[in-house]
């Protein structure tokens, strides 16, 4: 899989295509709203492959992420991708949370089991009416309508797989009920992902794998939430933002640097599909994309 120096140049020169795509989450105030607009209006001239926007279990979670897709399918021409969950909602619910994004003309969801209700770490319990699962509800976006869907995965497993047979089958009987890519979670460490790749095609499962990326703007919380989540943190990563708490703008340096040599070093391994969880925040994501070559276009390129 590694490439030699002047096929990263080929990449990184137009010769070959490099494609992201973007996460963001729906605001809860207006504040947050601004600060959302903000980063989608400085990240959409890089033309990304779609934009995704998180999803909550709660009613007012799932008005907010309708109602900030509906305004980017609006007033942008960017794709937006829709997260969906399966968390506290019967199956009519979600049914009618899936039409609704099909009727205002969104045709493409990431479709997730979702956190328990309880929070990371606690048991999840299906909703004695609703999806049991991703698969479950996979299969019934399907039933419904066309979507283009995407689904989630695990570099160093999910918590709750107890081996990689386990880990690996669950993707497979997604992409069996109709996944047409998969997003992992975010991870640090490249050859973990190598690794994680090998498994996935030794497994026969043949869909994309798009690697997930996190800048990180705040190593205490990053790290908080690796280990919920099973992501593991390389000492070097933590050494290299010591003493940082306090300087955010050497932080800021930092997390562009660590973001970019990641990216740098996976586009070595002949990786072309980007993942960036955004949170919100446009800066480090556009550097990056900039060393990969990516620039903004204008509407007249656009047109043409």
């Amino acid at each position: 899989m590694i490439e030699h120096a002047n096929e990263r140049q080929a990449r990184l020169t137009g010769e070959n295509d490099i494609a992201v795509s973007f996460e963001f989450f729906p605001p809860q105030n207006e504040k947050m709203e601004e600060a959302l607009w903000q980063s989608i209006t400085k990240l959409a001239p890089i033309s990304p492959r779609f934009v995704s926007v998180t999803y909550g279990a709660s009613g007012s979670t799932r008005e907010r992420t309708h109602n900030t897709v509906a305004r980017i399918l609006k007033e942008t021409s960017l794709q937006p991708a829709a997260h969906l969950t399966c968390v506290d909602a019967s199956r009519d619910e979600v049914n009618e949370v899936i039409r609704s994004y099909w009727n205002v003309g969104v045709r493409n969801i990431v479709a997730l089991r979702g956190d328990p209700v309880g929070g990371i770490g606690t048991a999840y319990e299906p909703h004695p009416d609703g999806y049991v699962n991703a698969v479950d509800l996979v299969g019934g976006i399907r039933k419904i309508a066309d979507f283009d869907i995407s689904v989630a995965a695990y570099p160093e497993r999910h918590p709750e797989s107890a081996d990689w047979g386990v880990e690996l089958d669950n993707l497979k009987r997604k992409v069996d009920a109709g996944a047409a890519r998969s997003i992992t979670q975010f991870f640090f460490d490249n050859d973990l992902f190598e690794s994680y790749l090998e498994r996935v095609w030794a497994a026969g499962i043949n869909i994309p794998i798009l690697p997930g990326i996190v800048p990180i703007h705040s190593f205490k919380q990053i790290a908080s939430f690796s280990e919920k989540t099973g992501t593991s943190v390389p000492d070097w990563l933590a050494h290299r933002f010591e003493g940082l708490d306090e300087d955010p703008e050497t932080r800021k340096l930092v997390a562009a640097t660590v973001a970019a040599e990641q990216v740098m070093d996976l586009v070595d391994r002949g990786i072309t599909d980007f993942h960036f969880y955004t949170m919100n925040k446009a800066d480090l994501v556009f550097a990056i994309c900039h060393i990969l070559g990516l620039r903004p276009t204008t509407p007249e390129q656009e047109a043409a």
